[in-house]
């Protein structure tokens, strides 16, 4: 009889939870269009489109107290890996995940139209699922924060009567000074030892949309940065200066050096650093950086999606909680 009992009650208990953490999945993407986008001088240098649109995670037969926004990419990230890793840490929080795609492969968002694609999304998801406008957070590592950067930027310069109240920005290991990581892709292709692609594509993808290099036209490249050592100026800066801030490095200077040859100057750490002292210079004192030790990450690969992965979502989702008491 006690042993039916106690199976009774684990069988509760994971129902009860189940109940309480329970999850809706909403898809909308739009077919992809049959068209491609150069990438580099190469004869095969072209990426095909990607599906446009968005996942949205609500916590079920719940009251939504904020919503976390991913700007993923509905292919090359993997659709949604970023995300999908919160939604069980929202959902007890009572947070919606979004996670938004252009239909532009590894999208910088160089244009505006891309920006004002996710911006026309993000409105129209907001609407009908009567999403909360409050308690908005933008998160992501690589090119899904860099993304989140251009968008608000976007977002606050822009005339658009719907405007996001952010809450928060969880910075995690991406670039931020374009400047450097053109330089940091020059010398990586001038020793040539490691893969080339992404030095080559990279660069390829800044001269061309910011019409030169940081030589031949250096504003461009800074108002493209979020921060830049090299900006005397660093206006970006004052667009994020009001928000809750946490930043995520993690320099993995031995890898970086035994694997791939570089210098602390070819480190995103230094980008994300810089840009918090600049935050703290024009008044923002609710910023926080997050250095991951070797033993917080055990992938054998070192690059900014390892560091996402690794970082620790339910200790993450408790410093979001405590930036809305405040």
């Amino acid at each position: 009889m006690k042993v039916l009992f106690k199976l009774f009650l684990f069988l509760f208990f994971i129902l009860f939870s189940i109940k309480s953490f329970s999850q809706k999945i909403v898809e909308y993407y739009e077919p992809v269009k049959n068209d491609s986008l150069r990438v580099g001088m190469g004869e095969n240098d072209f990426f095909s489109f990607v599906q446009k649109g968005y996942t949205l995670m609500l916590p079920e037969n719940k009251e939504i107290k904020g919503v976390l926004i991913f700007l993923e990419d509905s292919k090359y990230d993997k659709k949604n890996r970023s995300s999908k890793q919160m939604y069980t840490q929202a959902s007890e929080k009572d947070f919606a995940v979004l996670s938004v795609s252009t239909e532009i492969p590894l999208d910088f968002y160089f244009s505006k139209s891309s920006m004002a694609s996710t911006h026309k999304l993000i409105r129209e998801v907001f609407d009908k699922y009567n999403l909360p406008n409050n308690n908005i957070f933008f998160l992501g590592a690589s090119l899904v924060g860099h993304r989140a950067m251009r968008y608000i930027k976007f977002m606050k310069e822009s005339d658009s009567k719907f405007q996001l109240k952010i809450k928060g920005i969880i910075v995690c290991n991406f670039t931020m000074d374009f400047t450097r990581k053109w330089y940091q892709h020059k010398r990586d292709i001038r020793i040539n030892r490691i893969d080339l692609w992404e030095p080559k594509f990279i660069n390829y993808l800044l001269e061309t949309n910011l019409g030169g290099t940081p030589k031949t036209n250096p504003e461009n490249y800074h108002n493209f940065s979020s921060y830049s050592y090299f900006d005397e100026k660093n206006e970006n800066v004052k667009i994020y200066k009001d928000y809750a801030v946490r930043a995520y490095i993690e320099p993995a200077i031995k890898y970086k050096l035994n694997k791939q040859l570089r210098t602390l100057y070819e480190n995103n750490s230094t980008d994300i650093v810089g840009f918090l002292a600049e935050l703290q210079l024009v008044g923002n004192k609710n910023n926080e950086l997050i250095v991951l030790q070797p033993e917080d990450n055990t992938s054998s690969k070192k690059n900014t999606q390892s560091t996402w992965d690794a970082l620790n979502k339910d200790e993450l989702m408790d410093w979001v909680q405590k930036q809305t008491e405040k």
